[in-house]
């Protein structure tokens, strides 16, 4: 989007050349909480933070990391009016996180009358790549930044089950066929046609293959791929296993209206168990040992960053 003239000015800018350390850890601000109540919230926000500075400290000494900042930035909405940084992560409550930038933002009044197309394809939320460079670093500086993350194969199970166990005019027709057509032996016509029907181990041997026969998807990438926790320095990290507490904690700290709480609905398949340890463990069992290693290796930086417990 950048005239020549212009890349060529900025390109200092634009690049980390390599980050040793992430930057200094901020206290946070919180001046705007209200209430005693928060207080083991705010005690395990504080390791959380600490912790992820500390792993970061220790991998990026031995292993430097050289990312283009736009592309660092492409999965961060900004919220102007609350000086809010969110980089999204499918599967971690993102839609009703997009629902609170809305109402936050003053383009909706309530979360709850939003709909899931509206969240997702309604363009009403800037992300911070679509900033000039100067816009991305005052933002990045000013803002509070906040990820909101989750189990890794809880997450890895639950894109499942919302891409492939559902009717999708996208990902079975452009994932599901070029996954039966590689993985499956003996595929049936109707199978090869439509995508449908695509089964966990079929959908493993493609996330772990090399040279897989379609690319990534948000919905199943690392976090350290979607976000660099160890390049942009996140103030505040929210957990979906714990995600109202910390969700509603998190709208204190920016001064969000004391009526706006975050969403408890399900935003899709609400009929549909929600994804727990007891249902990751049932589909882990359609796979061999070697490929549960294989999948956990995928996800290894995740489980490390966030202090998950490897299943």
């Amino acid at each position: 989007q950048l005239s020549d003239q212009q890349k060529m000015s900025e390109s200092p800018l634009s690049r980390f050349r390599g980050v040793d350390l992430p930057p200094a850890l901020h206290p946070l601000n919180k001046t705007l909480v209200k209430g005693g109540k928060w207080k083991d919230v705010d005690s395990a926000q504080e390791k959380r933070r600490s912790f992820l500075h500390d792993f970061c400290k220790k991998y990026n000494s031995r292993k430097k990391l050289r990312t283009h900042l736009v592309h660092l930035v492409s999965r961060i909405y900004v919220e102007d009016r609350h000086k809010v940084l969110y980089c999204e992560v499918p599967k971690a409550g993102c839609s009703n996180w997009k629902r609170v930038l809305m109402v936050l933002n003053g383009l909706a009044a309530s979360a709850h009358n939003i709909s899931h197309d509206d969240v997702h394809y309604g363009k009403h939320l800037r992300k911070l790549d679509s900033y000039d460079l100067k816009g991305i670093y005052a933002r990045l500086n000013m803002y509070t930044k906040t990820i909101f993350v989750r189990d890794p194969m809880e997450r890895l199970v639950s894109a499942f089950r919302d891409k492939f166990e559902h009717p999708n005019s996208y990902y079975h027709p452009v994932f599901g066929k070029a996954i039966i057509k590689k993985y499956r032996h003996n595929a049936n016509e109707e199978a090869l046609k439509t995508g449908s029907g695509v089964k966990f181990r079929e959908f493993i041997q493609y996330l772990l293959d090399s040279h897989r026969p379609v690319g990534m998807d948000i919905h199943w990438e690392q976090v350290s791929k979607l976000c660099y926790p160890c390049l942009i320095n996140y103030d505040f990290i929210g957990k979906f296993e714990t995600l109202e507490e910390d969700a509603n904690y998190f709208l204190q700290l920016v001064g969000a209206p004391a009526e706006l709480k975050f969403p408890k609905f399900k935003d899709r398949h609400s009929s549909d168990e929600r994804t727990s340890a007891e249902v990751v463990r049932q589909y882990l069992k359609e796979l061999s040992k070697e490929e549960r290693q294989l999948t956990y290796n995928f996800y290894y930086l995740d489980y490390l960053m966030f202090n998950y417990t490897s299943p």
